[in-house]
């Protein structure tokens, strides 16, 4: 049964360039694939037929396991990141994406695991940044007057994230606070050896923003700088420009390395005491980490947008490959249309069709499942189409006047055969006195459709769906609610994104694409309308308001 199982998981995920393991009930790995035998760091032979316990570290081990036994058991299971490989420089973390397979009496576990390194490494380096700023507010509360300094500087600079505007409130606080005559700071390119300053306070001194410094020029200052030591000093001999002066150099500088630096100019007979000092240095500290987070939240947003273009190239390929498919789909609906007439002739197709499944013969039931998945492959290029043309806006709204009395009810008369063979009870409750309600009759057809399928779908027996339709000043309400089953609210956040399916909701196995509720959602913006659930107290309600009237005339 093993070696069943694992031909069966291998031709199921050998596809997968993600890593992919299965495992059977007794957490017996029987199968893995390239991917997965790197990220734990063995190849494949050492791994089947063994448990986690055998190769992974204890912790890591028992993790999975725990993980892994709960989904066997169907409850739910966290998504707590696993980390492989600890034994590397760097550890490499995944998260599970688990599904059950049955094979005879025996079930097997698919974990497909999602890569979520970078992520880790981004949410420790950011738990490191927290953590020094917390010890560095514990130190501010020694002194009232660095306290209440300190804060108003932090407070503004971590509002920012632009460098410019950090580095400019930093100087401008401290000159106030300190009494200081002038004050600038510079960001290095380490890898040019130069040092910029991109703003000063200069009180009446020449200027010096724009001001590029080669660091060889000043090395025994620049070597302190780097080494991230700050220097106090006194002029020598009369600066052209500023006279004699007193300077306070401090690196603006954070765990990882020093970005640039802060100085501040004086008289020559003042100087910073150890609590200024120690103010100066907090102040560097805090503008390092703004300016660092600054920088990935720039990095952030060009991986966002890197994402949305390649979100579109999927879309468009979607779309590319749906208009592509339509055509061979079509011709193979005609042609088995014309095989069904054929057929209907010579051995009376639509009388054994009439029958049970296991009473229809070879032919009828072969019959049935072309016809069956050729209509499913129809629906899901109609789906697709139909989303892109809503996300480009290039559906038109045909408005029509809809007596909702006569309409509804045989909308809903199409389902009672099926809600009756799965023993639910379906009822529909129209509003006295409706007003003109003027609408796409195509668009909300389709979305109380596939509310109603779905209802029908995931209902348990002998429960109930109710539809029904009021109004409120200039709002048409449309409810469809099913009792017997509730939607988690996590996965209310979800249900409406493309391709997305809740897990083990569907008691009938009947499948689908997570493409319906996807394309109701944008029917209904397109109606010019919105769409909710509510899901408690062992029901689920689907609420659909729509004007009485769309502005839009076409």
């Amino acid at each position: 049964m093993s070696e069943l199982l694992g031909a069966i998981a291998s031709s199921l995920t050998s596809q997968s360039a993600q890593p992919v393991y299965v495992k059977n009930r007794q957490h017996q790995w029987i199968y893995v694939n390239t991917a997965a035998a790197e990220l734990v760091g063995l190849n494949a032979e050492a791994i089947v037929g063994r448990s986690e316990a055998d190769f992974l570290p204890q912790q890591v081990a028992q993790q999975l396991r725990d993980q892994d036994e709960l989904f066997f058991t169907g409850q739910p299971v966290s998504r707590l990141p696993l980390s492989f490989n600890e034994s590397l420089d760097q550890a490499r973390h995944a998260v599970g994406h688990r599904q059950l397979i049955q094979v005879g009496s025996e079930p097997a576990l698919i974990n497909t695991l999602q890569e979520i390194t970078e992520l880790v490494q981004t949410q420790q380096a950011n738990k490191t940044l927290a953590e020094k700023l917390q010890a560095n507010q514990e130190e501010l509360d020694t002194a009232l007057h660095l306290e209440s300094t300190l804060k108003r500087i932090t407070d503004r600079v971590r509002d920012s994230l632009d460098e410019q505007q950090i580095l400019q409130t930093a100087v401008d606080e401290l000159v106030k606070a300190l009494n200081i005559k002038a004050a600038n700071t510079a960001l290095y390119d380490l890898e040019q050896g130069t040092s910029t300053v991109y703003y000063e306070c200069s009180a009446g001194l020449a200027p010096m923003r724009g001001r590029v410094s080669q660091m060889e020029a000043y090395s025994e200052v620049y070597q302190l700088l780097l080494a991230g030591q700050y220097l106090q000093f006194c002029s020598t001999f009369p600066n052209p420009e500023r006279g004699l002066v007193s300077m306070f150099a401090a690196p603006i500088r954070d765990d990882r390395d020093v970005l640039g630096d802060l100085w501040l100019i004086n008289d020559a007979d003042s100087y910073l005491t150890e609590i200024d000092i120690r103010l100066v240095e907090q102040v560097t500290n805090q503008c390092a980490i703004a300016i660092r987070q600054a920088r990935l939240y720039q990095e952030s947003q060009s991986q966002v947008r890197e994402l949305e273009r390649v979100n579109t190239l999927k879309d468009d390929f979607l779309s590319t490959v749906s208009h592509e498919l339509r055509t061979p789909v079509t011709s193979m609906r005609v042609a088995l249309q014309l095989l069904g007439v054929t057929l209907n002739q010579e051995y009376n197709l639509e009388e054994e069709l009439k029958l049970p499944q296991a009473e229809q013969g070879r032919m009828t039931r072969y019959y049935r499942i072309l016809k069956e998945e050729c209509e499913r492959e129809i629906s899901l290029i109609n789906d697709l189409l139909d989303l892109q043309r809503l996300d480009v806006g290039n559906h038109p709204m045909m408005l029509q006047t809809i007596e909702l009395a006569n309409w509804l009810p045989n909308l809903v008369n199409g389902f009672k055969p099926r809600a009756n063979d799965r023993q639910l009870a379906i009822d529909v409750a129209i509003a006295p006195n409706l007003p003109e309600f003027i609408s796409d009759l195509g668009s909300i057809e389709r979305v109380l459709a596939e509310l109603i399928n779905n209802a029908c779908k995931y209902t348990p027996p002998h429960h109930n769906i109710d539809i029904s339709v009021t109004h409120e000043k200039d709002i048409m309400r449309f409810s469809v609610v099913n009792t017997g089953v509730e939607i988690a609210e996590k996965e209310r956040q979800l249900i409406f994104d493309k391709f997305y399916r809740v897990p083990s909701a569907d008691p009938w196995k009947q499948g689908g694409t997570g493409l319906g509720l996807a394309l109701v959602q944008r029917l209904v913006s397109h109606l010019e309308g919105t769409i909710e659930v509510e899901s408690e107290q062992n029901q689920t309600a689907f609420i659909v308001e729509l004007p009485l009237e769309p502005t839009a005339q076409t």
